[in-house]
């Protein structure tokens, strides 16, 4: 019998959820993902050390100095990293902005097109980068400037349908709900164990899911952030998953049949009423969600902390 994960990939795109490229190499991903977390782990480690060496050395010599030296070299880190991991993977990689930017507009759009940038200066068409931005309101008003100049977005840290709803408005390319972090929030808020269907992160994403294709929203669904297998192969048929390495692992090593869950012809017939968002709309929704409130902002906080953290490893090059 074939393994849990090659059953997976006839039915969802398989996406790696690390910085590591070997376990790519591995797994054979179709695209994937990473963030200031996985970056940063990555970048302390001695196989990567010469991407971030070369990124300081490339730099040390430019007009810049300072805070803007920090940041543009934490730039080409990042830039690195994903043009390595476009060499593994057939499709595409998601590099994020930084999540200190998360509510600023502004800040948000430049950043993006200075990522673009590097990567296109290195020849890498922008089809095949994913610029990734928390599902902030601010964050989803920059995406969508952004898919009009031809640069696609993946909306990261979403927790709830209006954050969805906002992102499939916008015309952005993909989001990727947090199935583990939601699961995470109602097991501490209720004490309770969620498995299978019963899993309110997996309700979540199918509730996405099942909205999108029923009103007939191009964006992906990619569900992300898993604690197990079974929050996995209750997704079967989403059109993306991105998975850590030790799930891919479990995967590749379990026997077992893997059937799809989710597909249009089941959203078609689901009963969901369409939402009509504002921004008055949109805050007051996610204020009313006290697990979307929370998990939004406890991500912002812990990517920007790991970017601190990045600035001060760059700061030890010097």
């Amino acid at each position: 019998m074939p393994n849990q994960l090659d059953q997976l990939k006839q039915h969802t795109k398989v996406v790696a959820d690390t910085g590591d490229f070997e376990s790519m190499r591995v797994y054979q991903p179709q695209d994937a993902t990473t963030n200031p977390s996985l970056i940063l782990k990555a970048a302390q480690q001695p196989q990567y050390a010469h991407l971030v060496d070369k990124a300081v050395t490339d730099l040390r010599s430019s007009s810049l100095g300072g805070d803007a030296l920090t940041e543009a070299i934490i730039d080409r880190v990042l830039v690195a990293f994903g043009k390595e991991i476009l060499q593994i993977v057939p499709g595409r990689v998601s590099t994020e902005v930084d999540a200190r930017l998360s509510f600023d507009t502004g800040g948000t759009l430049k950043k993006a097109r200075e990522i673009i940038g590097l990567y296109e200066a290195d020849g890498i068409p922008r089809a095949r980068i994913l610029i990734k931005i928390a599902s902030t309101w601010e964050g989803i008003q920059a995406a969508t400037v952004l898919q009009k100049e031809g640069i696609n977005c993946n909306l990261t840290l979403m927790f709830s349908l209006g954050q969805a709803v906002a992102c499939a408005e916008g015309g952005i390319t993909l989001i990727s709900p947090f199935v583990g972090r939601i699961y995470d929030w109602f097991k501490k808020s209720t004490g309770k164990e969620y498995t299978g269907s019963d899993d309110p992160g997996v309700q979540s994403v199918k509730q996405i899911y099942n909205y999108y294709r029923k009103f007939g929203y191009d964006t992906e669904v990619m569900g992300a952030s898993f604690r197990n297998t079974s929050q996995i192969i209750e997704l079967a048929g989403c059109d993306l998953l991105t998975i850590g390495t030790n799930l891919l692992e479990e995967l590749q090593n379990t026997e077992g049949t893997v059937e799809r869950k989710l597909s249009p012809d089941q959203a078609a017939d689901s009963d969901i009423e369409r939402l009509v968002l504002d921004e008055k709309t949109f805050r007051f929704l996610l204020n009313e969600d006290a697990m979307a409130t929370e998990k939004t902002a406890e991500g912002i906080r812990s990517f920007s902390a790991d970017i601190v953290k990045m600035e001060a490893l760059i700061r030890e090059k010097f």
